[in-house]
C-alpha cells in the first residue's frame, strides 16, 4: 500500500504586499504559469520574487515580466536559467478580454498578487487594481499600525 504525504496548510510561494499596499484591488482572476524545470524546483524552495513585477497584455495573451526566480546550484548544467525573463499566463480567452477592456477602458492596472500551489501546479492570483493616492496609503499605514499596537495591548492583558 502506498502512503500519501500529508498535504500542507502552506500552499503559498509568495505574496505581494507591494501591490495591496500601493493598490485597491477590486477584482482577482486566478492564472496558471508557463513554466521550465528549473523553475519549478526553484518554486519548491520559494526562491521568488514578485515586488517588481507586473502583468502586461499583447496580442490577446497575458505575461508576468519582472519576476525574479532564483535559479537553484542544482540546476542542470546544460540550459542557461533566465532568471527574469517574460512568462506566460494560461487564462480563459473571457477573463482576458475582461482585463484588456478594464485597462484600456477604465485606466486600471493588472497586477500579480500571490503565487500558490494548486493540485501540484504553480497558480497565480493576477489583481484588477486601482492605484491609491498618497493619502489612501498613509490611511492603510496607519491601520495597520492600530491593529499592531491593539494586538501588544490585548497581549499584555492576557
Amino acid at each position: 500500500m502506498s502512503k500519501k504525504k500529508p498535504l500542507s496548510d502552506d500552499n503559498t510561494i509568495a505574496i505581494n504586499k507591494k501591490a495591496r499596499f500601493d493598490y485597491f484591488i477590486e477584482d482577482s482572476f486566478e492564472a496558471g504559469l508557463v513554466l521550465e524545470g528549473w523553475e519549478v524546483k526553484s518554486l519548491r524552495a520559494k526562491s521568488i520574487q514578485v515586488k517588481e513585477s507586473y502583468i502586461s497584455i499583447k496580442d490577446g495573451e497575458a505575461f508576468l515580466q519582472g519576476a525574479h526566480i532564483t535559479p537553484l546550484n542544482t540546476a542542470s548544467t546544460h540550459i542557461t536559467p533566465d532568471a527574469t525573463r517574460k512568462r506566460k499566463l494560461l487564462m480563459h480567452r473571457k477573463e482576458i478580454d475582461r482585463l484588456v477592456g478594464a485597462v484600456d477602458r477604465k485606466g486600471y492596472t493588472v497586477v500579480p498578487v500571490k503565487l500558490y500551489w494548486k493540485k501540484g501546479r504553480a497558480k497565480i492570483e493576477v489583481g484588477l487594481a486601482k492605484g491609491k493616492q498618497m493619502h489612501d496609503k498613509r490611511a492603510s499605514q496607519k491601520d495597520r499600525d492600530w491593529q499592531r499596537d491593539k494586538s501588544r495591548v490585548l497581549k499584555s492583558d492576557a
